[in-house]
């Protein structure tokens, strides 16, 4: 395809030209595990030999985020759990890690307990103190540091510049999980970052249909090299048709996230000052402490996710997602319908969420339902 055409319309095409044989517009599944060689024992194709290693089913969203990105190539797993596990396994015993008080849970039990066994030192940082971040580095001896903004579910907004001079600056390497910006709004790279990662379950499908995860990078070192690794020789790859449903999502990207970042806005505003509600809790509300990091780095939107706390406590919570009847309750997020979910139910006794929050993924239904829905919920 051209190489000056705007992100929007490569998406959409998904950097796909007809195929020269049948003429078909939709790309076709790819589901062979091995692949021939010719009478001199030479690969037909010469990157592909066996599909744990490398697939051609995943080249057109693999291609398609590295160019969304803007970094050198991209990698599909199994899931945004073996994307981000692949990052920490490329480590060695002895390194040390930093990651978020405040992050996806799962991921944060993980990191704490794999390091703890891998030797891996790990440290915390809050990031309500502007200035942790900082003093949790360790010039010399941390490899990775690592940020997750907006933060699920506070959405505390990480300013990833100064992440990665810091990290940089202590010769560690900068991974930003960005599944809730997108390549849409955000492009970690361009504002330093050395990888990026994304559950791919999220956004990136958009249907709930797959659950995947995806790693792009900002150069093809040997750091690199240790993750392709990680994922060819633990098996962390995704199914061929699951590839396929991923790559079609990614068509719509754009308008979904869009579509979902402006009701997400309308859902804050409006509710911003509820007579129900302690508090909104969304960058792209002017009273959010991290309102100017987010505008900086957020182009053209602040994110389809917001969390409302509500007047009393886990109780109150729990009574108006019990009165919800266009939001669905559920977990996860990024898909096309609206989900409502309480985070401390979810997490459990040791979660440092406050009992008193409601996590909000916006998706494409008409603002005016969701609004009178939570209206009447809160009612």
């Amino acid at each position: 395809m051209p190489k000056d055409l705007a992100p929007e319309t490569y998406t959409a095409q998904g950097m796909h030209s007809p195929d020269p044989v049948t003429g078909s517009l939709v790309p076709a599944v790819q589901p062979s595990t091995t692949f021939g060689r010719d009478e001199n024992y030479k690969l037909i194709a010469e990157s592909h030999s066996y599909a744990r290693d490398e697939n051609p089913g995943f080249l057109i969203a693999e291609r398609l985020l590295a160019q969304l990105e803007g970094g050198e190539e991209s990698l599909l797993f199994s899931s945004g759990m073996s994307a981000a596990g692949a990052i920490v396994q490329s480590l060695k015993p002895g390194d040390h890690v930093v990651i978020p008080k405040v992050m996806y849970w799962g991921l944060r039990n993980w990191m704490v307990n794999f390091c703890s066994r891998w030797g891996i030192e790990l440290d915390q940082y809050d990031l309500a103190d502007p200035n942790d971040l900082a003093s949790t580095v360790k010039a010399g001896k941390t490899a990775l540091v690592w940020v997750e903004t907006p933060c699920n579910p506070t959405w505390d907004v990480i300013d990833i510049e100064t992440a990665a001079e810091l990290a940089h600056g202590a010769g560690a390497r900068l991974a930003v999980d960005s599944t809730v910006s997108t390549p849409v709004l955000t492009r970690p790279i361009e504002f330093g970052a050395d990888v990026v990662m994304h559950s791919a379950t999220k956004y990136l499908n958009g249907h709930g249909d797959v659950v995947a995860g995806a790693l792009v990078t900002a150069k093809k070192d040997d750091f690199w090299g240790e993750i392709r690794k990680v994922r060819a020789e633990g098996g962390a790859i995704l199914g061929s048709f699951e590839a396929w449903l991923l790559q079609r999502g990614m068509r719509t990207l754009f308008l979904r996230v869009g579509h979902a970042c402006q009701s997400a806005l309308a859902i804050a505003q409006y509710f911003e000052n509820h007579p129900a509600l302690e508090s909104v809790l969304y960058p792209g509300l002017e009273s959010h402490p991290g309102h100017e990091i987010a505008r900086k780095q957020m182009l053209g939107g602040f994110g389809g996710m917001l969390s409302l706390r509500v007047k009393g406590g886990e109780k109150g919570a729990l009574g108006v997602i019990r009165k919800c009847r266009v939001f669905v309750r559920a977990t996860s997020l990024g898909g096309v319908e609206s989900l409502i979910e309480h985070r401390y139910s979810i997490e459990g006794a040791a979660s440092p969420i406050p009992k008193d929050l409601l996590r909000l993924s916006v998706g494409i239904e008409s603002v005016d339902d969701l609004i009178a829905d939570l209206e009447q919920a809160l009612g």
